[in-house]
Formats: C-alpha cells, sequence, structure tokens
C-alpha cells in the first residue's frame, strides 16, 4: 500500500511540471500539434511494449499476472473506451493545452486539480454506490464556495463573453469535466481487465482522433515541419512516456485499488506545485490572489470530503 502512495506522489510531480513544459512548446507550435506529438510517442511505447512481450512469449517466458487480467474487451467496454479517448485526451488535452496557451499554466492546472476531485466524488455516489454523508455534504457546499473564487477571481465578469480571459476560462473549466468522465468510465472497464490495454487502445483511438483534428485545423504543414525540433522532441517524450504511459498507468493501478475518491484527493497537490514552479520559470499569468484563496478553499473542501 505504501508503494502505491509513493508512486502516486511521483505522479504529480511529473504531471505538474508538464503544465510549464507545455506552456513554453506552445512557443513554437499551437496546443492540437503538441498534443498529437505527445501521443504518437505514447502510441509508439506501448507498440514497442508489445514486440517486447511477443518476443518474450516465443522465448517461452509468460508473465502469469499478465496473463491472469487478459480478459477480452466487451461490446460495452469498447463503447466506454471510445468515450475515454474523447474525454482523456483528445477532446481533453485540446482544451487544456488551448487554455495554457490563452490564461497560461497555472489556472487550468487549479482547475482540473481541484475541480475533478469534487466531479469525481459526485460521480462515484451516483455509479460506484459511495456513501454520501453529512461532512461530504458540508465539503460540497465549501468546495462551492471555494469555486466560485478559483473560477471567477472575485469576478463574475471574468465568465462573461466581453471578458478578455473568456474562452480560455472556459476550455480550463470544461477539463475537470472531461477528465471526471475520463476516471469514472475507466474505473468501470478496469475491474478483471488489462491496465497496459486499456490505456493502449485508448492511446491508439486518441491518436487517430487528434490526427484528424489536426488535419481539420490546417495545422498538419505545422506539425510536420517540426519532426526535428529538439525542443518539442523532448517536450513530445516527457508528455508521451512520462504523463501518460507512466502517470496513467500508476492513476489505473491505483484506481483499481483505493477510493475513486482518494486517488483523486492526490490532484489537488499538483495545481501548488505547477503554480510554483510557473512562477520558478517566469511564465506569463492571469492568476490573482483571489483565485489562489478559492483554490486554497476548495483544497480545504476535497480534504473534508475524503476524510474517514
Amino acid at each position: 500500500m505504501l508503494l502505491i502512495y509513493i508512486l502516486l506522489i511521483l505522479m504529480i510531480v511529473i504531471w505538474g511540471f508538464s503544465f510549464i513544459l507545455v506552456d513554453i512548446a506552445l512557443e513554437y507550435i499551437p496546443p492540437l500539434s503538441i498534443a498529437l506529438y505527445r501521443f504518437i510517442v505514447a502510441s509508439l511505447s506501448f507498440l514497442i511494449i508489445d514486440i517486447y512481450s511477443k518476443l518474450n512469449k516465443k522465448r517461452g517466458v509468460n508473465n502469469r499476472k499478465e496473463e491472469a487480467n487478459d480478459v477480452k474487451f466487451t461490446k460495452n467496454d469498447w463503447i466506454l473506451i471510445v468515450i475515454a479517448s474523447f474525454a482523456g485526451i483528445s477532446l481533453f488535452f485540446l482544451a487544456q493545452y488551448t487554455a495554457i496557451s490563452l490564461i497560461g499554466p497555472s489556472l487550468p492546472a487549479l482547475f482540473v486539480c481541484l475541480l475533478a476531485p469534487v466531479i469525481i466524488t459526485l460521480l462515484a455516489l451516483i455509479f460506484f454506490n459511495e456513501k454520501l454523508t453529512n461532512l461530504k455534504i458540508f465539503g460540497f457546499i465549501i468546495a462551492s464556495i471555494g469555486g466560485f473564487f478559483l473560477v471567477t477571481g472575485g469576478n463574475i465578469e471574468n465568465l462573461t463573453p466581453e471578458s478578455p480571459n473568456f474562452i480560455g476560462y472556459i476550455l480550463a473549466l470544461s477539463t475537470p469535466l472531461l477528465w471526471a468522465v475520463y476516471a469514472t468510465v475507466t474505473k468501470k472497464i478496469t475491474k478483471g481487465k488489462s491496465k497496459i490495454k486499456l490505456l493502449k487502445y485508448t492511446a491508439y483511438l486518441g491518436t487517430i482522433e487528434l490526427f484528424i483534428f489536426v488535419i481539420i485545423n490546417g495545422e498538419l504543414f505545422i506539425f510536420i515541419s517540426n519532426f526535428f525540433n529538439i525542443m518539442i522532441l523532448l517536450c513530445a517524450l516527457y508528455l508521451g512516456i512520462g504523463c501518460y504511459v507512466v502517470g496513467y498507468y500508476i492513476w489505473q493501478n491505483s484506481q483499481k485499488n483505493l477510493k475513486s475518491s482518494k486517488v483523486a484527493s492526490f490532484l489537488y497537490v499538483e495545481p501548488f506545485l505547477t503554480l510554483f514552479l510557473s512562477f520558478l520559470f517566469q511564465r506569463n499569468e492571469v492568476i490573482i490572489i483571489w483565485n489562489i484563496l478559492g483554490g486554497i478553499i476548495v483544497l480545504i473542501a476535497v480534504i473534508i470530503i475524503n476524510y474517514e
């Protein structure tokens, strides 16, 4: 159990720095292209893992644990995998990376990491019959108050179309909902199924979806012309292998061994790490003290909601 918590901390550190790295990469290419590079690397990583596994089988080296989990995906599972690929990959990273390009890395990190645990807990109450106690109700009330300050910065006009940051705010706000859908859907799939295969198929589908989006958005030439850009290559390797292959595997494995709400609670450490790194690397931000105060209130609320 201790190892699971150590791995979750590692996951948060990897994901926390990714917002800064994406903000730097956005100086070279658009959001969709960054996401596509990320998932091409992730997909190739899974392809290499598959080749390695097949070579081991030919040599007579079998992983009994993996074979025990090698349960075929049903038709319903495949529907959920397609939903997960849109919610957790193509639409999620389109929204998140575009939001980072518009309002900087910290607010998108605060939104997805602090609001997603609240939404995940709500969905867990519905789909996994987790109990709703008076303490959780109190936590949700506190989260609503904190969420207002976190999202609006104390000024509701930030969410009006006249606001210069309106599109960035709306895109950033969509990410916790998309992530919560992804987390809930994949938790329903993973029972008795291979975590690696789930991540692999989701990555493959997400890569195809992102490639289509890149073509539709007219970014194909920009994407191809940056193949040999060392900064983009390093970014893609970090995001594809570190954030997705390693990070998502830790997430899926933790979801299987811990309650949804408890795993999600680790996310609220991430935005404060991103905020610190953002100031350290002197990235452009639209964040103000009221956003941070709202984030702290939501953090307290999430602790209350997950208190046992």
